[in-house]
C-alpha cells in the first residue's frame, strides 16, 4: 500500500491537491481543495492509489455484490475498484436534483451494495446514495473513497469510511471565516448545486 507521504505527493504532482479559498459542494468553506478528476486523468499514476484502496476494500467487506458511485465525481473511481474488485459498477446520477438510477441500471433486492466516492466531505452525496438502496430492499454495507477529508463535526456518515487516504483540512461556515481565509478571493470548484 502507498504511504500517506507518497499519496500526497501524487496528488500535488497531478495537480489533485489546490491551495486557496474554496466553497466545497457541502457550501462549507476550505484552504485547500482535492479535485480528484485530475488525480485520475492520470491513469498509471491514480492506478497506484486504486489498487491501494482495493486492498482495503477486500480487508474490511468480505463479500460484495455491486457497488453504486454518484455521479460525476464517483464514476471513474467507481469503475476503477470494481474492474480491480471484479464486481458490478453502476452509478447514479442527478435528475432533477435528485440521485436516479437510469441507463437500465438497477440495484437487487437483498443485494450487498458498497458505496464508492472520489471525496467525502460531509458524505451528503453518499447519503442520498443509501435511499436508492433502500427504496431496492437492498443492503448498504459501507463507503469508501479516494479521500476521506471529512471532520466529526462535518460528517454525516455515522458508519466510517474506508479511504485510500484521510486528510484533515479544516472547513468553516461562511459566517465563521478565519482572517486568513476571508483575504483570498473565493473559487466556487464543486459540481453540486447550491442554493
Amino acid at each position: 500500500m502507498l504511504s500517506h507521504k507518497k499519496s500526497l505527493n501524487i496528488l500535488k504532482k497531478t495537480n489533485a491537491l489546490l491551495e486557496g479559498h474554496f466553497v466545497l459542494s457541502s457550501g462549507l468553506h476550505s484552504s485547500k481543495y482535492i479535485q480528484c478528476a485530475k488525480l485520475l486523468s492520470f491513469p498509471n499514476l491514480a492506478d497506484k492509489i486504486c489498487k491501494s484502496l482495493a486492498n482495503k476494500i477486500k480487508k474490511k467487506f468480505k463479500k460484495i455484490d455491486l457497488i453504486l458511485a454518484p455521479a460525476m465525481g464517483g464514476v471513474i473511481i467507481g469503475y476503477e475498484i470494481g474492474k480491480l474488485l471484479k464486481k458490478e459498477t453502476i452509478f447514479c446520477e442527478r435528475v432533477n436534483g435528485k440521485f436516479t438510477l437510469r441507463r437500465g441500471f438497477n440495484i437487487k433486492k437483498g443485494a450487498r451494495v458498497l458505496i464508492i466516492e472520489d471525496v467525502i466531505t460531509t458524505g451528503k452525496s453518499s447519503l442520498e446514495c443509501v435511499k436508492l438502496i433502500k427504496k431496492s430492499k437492498a443492503k448498504l454495507i459501507g463507503f469508501a473513497s479516494i479521500i476521506d477529508r471529512s471532520t466529526k463535526q462535518s460528517l454525516k456518515i455515522k458508519t466510517g469510511i474506508t479511504s485510500h487516504l484521510k486528510i484533515d483540512v479544516p472547513t468553516f461556515n461562511a459566517n465563521k471565516l478565519p482572517p486568513e481565509l476571508k483575504s483570498i478571493p473565493v473559487t466556487t470548484p464543486g459540481s453540486r448545486f447550491i442554493k
